[in-house]
């Protein structure tokens, strides 16, 4: 697993160790949430990355592993999650090895490890069973968690991508159901995706369910720049996975920049001074397009360099954040008992 202890368990004690990853969201947020897709259907595009949470569950508070980053022991969702599988009586550590609150669906990734580790903790996730259908079931029981038992507005695309890995397509139809599209991604072109996509946390806060409660308001009133705006944004969701496929990488920059402009007039608090800033520098720089990540209004700024401009990029937005290196994750959701 990742990043573990070398110090063993104590004799007689039980742990269960589980990672999910963040992801990029490439396009089509806001149309994974409810009512928007349960009445015109939404369609999302995103990408797994070597971000992960990680999870461990054990019977005493031994302290036998260890994973990279920002460490939390029973954090809220976490109790939500054990109250919902029924579990007491355990010790419950949470890793992230990325920003918080950073636009990268870390939550859901949390709530996926949580869900895998609970369900092998429960003797019902054997260690081959990781099919299609168990990580839906995954991804589906990490939402109902976050959403309805922890109170934290989203979609279901940060539990999908958690879940599954790799570069998604995921269509969600009117009436509740969701398909997933592994798309069959090059690895050639998922090396030039992770080697030009070039992501600076902003350090600003972001302000996720209040976006999104906005959005959706907007919507179910008929604003017209919101319903047409969330209408193409679906849209490309559908063509930057086509153009994945196909390893049309710069079409993938153009349509982020495309995304853009529709994603900044949802809400009047989206965009923000240093997201435009960055974007601007970035493209000045030599990126084709450029993207907050997630609900904004803070958090994370993708932008995709032209070939052979990835480090003029990188330099010109450098000043206004951290640089968030990534890799892709392929495997999604993991989990072991020991």
């Amino acid at each position: 697993m990742h990043a573990a202890s070398s110090i063993p368990p104590r004799a007689g004690t039980r742990t269960v160790v589980a990672r999910a990853p963040a992801r990029l969201d490439f396009a089509g947020g806001w149309t994974d949430v409810p009512p928007y897709h349960d009445e015109i259907g939404g369609c999302v595009c995103n990408l797994a990355i070597a971000r992960y949470a990680t999870v461990r569950i054990g019977d005493d508070d031994a302290t036998a592993f260890r994973a990279t980053g920002r460490h939390e022991r029973r954090p809220g969702l976490a109790t939500a999650a054990l109250h919902r599988a029924g579990v007491r009586d355990v010790a419950v550590d949470v890793w992230s090895d990325f920003p918080v609150s950073a636009g990268l669906g870390g939550s859901s990734a949390a709530g996926v490890a949580l869900a895998a580790a609970l369900a092998s903790w429960r003797g019902e996730l054997p260690a081959d069973a990781l099919d299609d259908a168990r990580r839906a079931a995954l991804a589906e029981w990490s939402r109902a968690v976050e959403v309805e038992d922890a109170g934290i507005p989203g979609g279901r695309q940060d539990h999908y991508a958690a879940a599954f890995g790799g570069a998604l397509r995921l269509d969600f139809d009117a009436g509740g159901t969701t398909r997933v599209t592994r798309l069959p991604v090059s690895d050639a072109t998922l090396d030039a995706m992770a080697r030009r996509s070039v992501v600076v946390y902003t350090g600003e806060s972001r302000i996720s369910g209040e976006t999104i409660t906005g959005v959706l308001g907007a919507y179910q009133s008929g604003e017209p720049r919101v319903v047409s705006a969330l209408a193409r944004m679906k849209a490309i969701a559908a063509e930057i996975a086509d153009a994945l496929v196909a390893a049309r990488v710069d079409d993938v920059g153009r349509l982020l920049a495309e995304h853009w402009t529709h994603q900044r007039v949802l809400h009047p608090r989206i965009p923000t001074a240093r997201i435009d800033e960055v974007i601007a520098r970035a493209h000045a720089a030599g990126a084709l397009g450029a993207k907050a990540l997630g609900a904004s209004g803070g958090g994370c700024v993708l932008a995709l360099a032209a070939d052979g401009r990835e480090e003029a990029v990188r330099a010109a937005v450098a000043a206004l954040g951290d640089l968030v290196e990534i890799a892709v994750d392929r495997a999604g959701v993991t989990v072991e008992s020991r």
